[in-house]
Parts: C-alpha cells; sequence; structure tokens
C-alpha cells in the first residue's frame, strides 16, 4: 500500500510538472506575443502578404498558406500508405516478415530531420527538377514528400498497435458469421481501433505542421503563396529557424508573434481531431 502510494505521488508528481512546462511556455509565448500583435496590427500580421523585416514590414498568410499545404499534402500521401501498413502487419504478415519490417520501420523513425533533409536534396529535388522539365526542384511537393515519409513510423507503429490491442473475439466472431477475413479486418478490426490510428494521424500532423529543418533544405523558402505543387513555399516553422538567430527588437517579437499562430494552428487542428476521435 506505502509502495501504491508512493508511485501514485511520483507519478503525480511528474504529471504536474508537465502540465506546468505547458504552462509556461504558453506564458512565455502569449505574454510575448500580444503587445507585439497590437503594435504591428492583428489583420496586418495574419493576412499581410509581404516579409520585409528590416522596413518592419511583417505578414505571415503566404506562410500559414504555405503550412497548410505542405502538411495537407503530406497528410494525404502519408496517411493511407501509414494504415494500410499497419494493417498489413497487424493481421496478414508472415512472423518473419515482421521481424525484419519492424527493426526497419523503427529506425525510420530514428533518422535524424536533417538526414531526411539531405536525402530529399540530393534525391527528391533532382527528381522533380527532371520531371516538371528544369524548374529549381525545391517546392511544395518535395517538403511534401519528405514529410509523408518523415509520419510514416509515427503512424504505422502507433495504428499497428491500436490494431494489436483490437480484442481476437471481434475478428473471431465476425469469421464465425461467414465474413471473410478482409471484411472482417477492415469492417470490424479497424473500426474497433479507429480511436488509436485518429490518434496516429494526429500526432502524424503534428510532425508535419512542426518539422523545419528538412523543410528548410527542399521548400525553396519563398515567401509567397504557392500556385502549384512545384512552387517554392516558406512554412510558419521554417521561418522561425531561418531568421531567429539573427533576429532583433520587432523582428524577435514578431518571430515570437509567429510561433504563437504555429501554437494555436496545431492546437485548433488537434483539438477537432480530438472531437471526432470522441464521437461514437
Amino acid at each position: 500500500m506505502i509502495k501504491e502510494r508512493i508511485a501514485q505521488g511520483v507519478f503525480a508528481l511528474f504529471g504536474c510538472i508537465s502540465i506546468l512546462c505547458v504552462i509556461m511556455i504558453c506564458i512565455f509565448l502569449f505574454g510575448n506575443a500580444i503587445p507585439t500583435l497590437f503594435h504591428i496590427g492583428f489583420l496586418e500580421f495574419i493576412f499581410g502578404l509581404n516579409w520585409y523585416p528590416s522596413e518592419e514590414i511583417f505578414g505571415i498568410f503566404p506562410m500559414i498558406i504555405g503550412s497548410i499545404y505542405v502538411s495537407v499534402l503530406a497528410i494525404l500521401l502519408g496517411v493511407p500508405i501509414g494504415v494500410l501498413s499497419a494493417i498489413y502487419l497487424s493481421a496478414f504478415a508472415s512472423k518473419q516478415t515482421k521481424y525484419y519490417v519492424m527493426p526497419a520501420i523503427e529506425l525510420l523513425g530514428a533518422i535524424p530531420s536533417v538526414v531526411y533533409g539531405f536525402f530529399g536534396l540530393v534525391v527528391i529535388v533532382p527528381w522533380i527538377s527532371d520531371a516538371f522539365n528544369g524548374v529549381s526542384g525545391k517546392s511544395v511537393l518535395a517538403a511534401a514528400l519528405i514529410l509523408s515519409i518523415m509520419i510514416l513510423p509515427t503512424i504505422i507503429l502507433i495504428s499497428k498497435s491500436a490494431l494489436d490491442s483490437v480484442p481476437k473475439s471481434y475478428y473471431e466472431g465476425a469469421l464465425a458469421l461467414g465474413a471473410t477475413k478482409e471484411r472482417s479486418v477492415f469492417f470490424v478490426s479497424l473500426l474497433s481501433a479507429r480511436s488509436g490510428i485518429l490518434s496516429s494521424i494526429i500526432l502524424g500532423i503534428g510532425r508535419a505542421i512542426g518539422e523545419a529543418m528538412a523543410v528548410i533544405m527542399v521548400a525553396g523558402n519563398q515567401v509567397q503563396i504557392p500556385h502549384s505543387l512545384i512552387d517554392g513555399v516558406r512554412t510558419l516553422t521554417t521561418n522561425i529557424a531561418l531568421e531567429m538567430g539573427y533576429a532583433t527588437d520587432l523582428h524577435r517579437e514578431a518571430l515570437i508573434v509567429n510561433a504563437v499562430v504555429l501554437f494555436v494552428l496545431i492546437l485548433l487542428i488537434n483539438t477537432s481531431l480530438n472531437l471526432i476521435k470522441e464521437k461514437p
């Protein structure tokens, strides 16, 4: 009994520390951002089309659109591959296949972002350049392809765990009622694991929106609203990473507001998906 209370106290302490860290981050970000946002102007900052720090012109709308374009395309590419891979590994793959494939997926998740970026710069960017008749190659498409690869381990591993946790009796019951193996997996096991699969998608979206280093190397970093998949783009994360090292005064404060916008965007997306996940 005493050991259990000590364990509960330790867990509660670390939980409180985690909550305190989030609160401190929010206080720092919003405490610095709100006065700056009033100084620059909310509409000018959020919907402005130009970003010229030397002239104190700060508009991040192209970067908001760029972040959404890149992340949505990465999710559209990565989620079907990730979920279907998880279904295969959970329900159809042999033990020998799992033995070799699972460590490879785990290794894929451990590769540093800069290595992904280098791969994209050396392989994907030249491929896009050749495929589209000599364009730069650093584009929305290149960034989305890299991000779709980067989110695969998260989606596959968590989705597979969710599928593995579904009671075998559900699957066996469907088979007993005359359903084929494929129908039992897709219409029983998959639906039962939808909460965990959606959680993996939420984490994948967070990874895609929050990634900076790999995107810096392949996106082109142009402050513009992209009109096609082969246009260069700058995202909210790359804007911070590129300029925070030398930013001062109002420029630095504007980048903090940029971080707040990114924080709120991710919060809204996660909240929306969690609401969907909680629906029966």
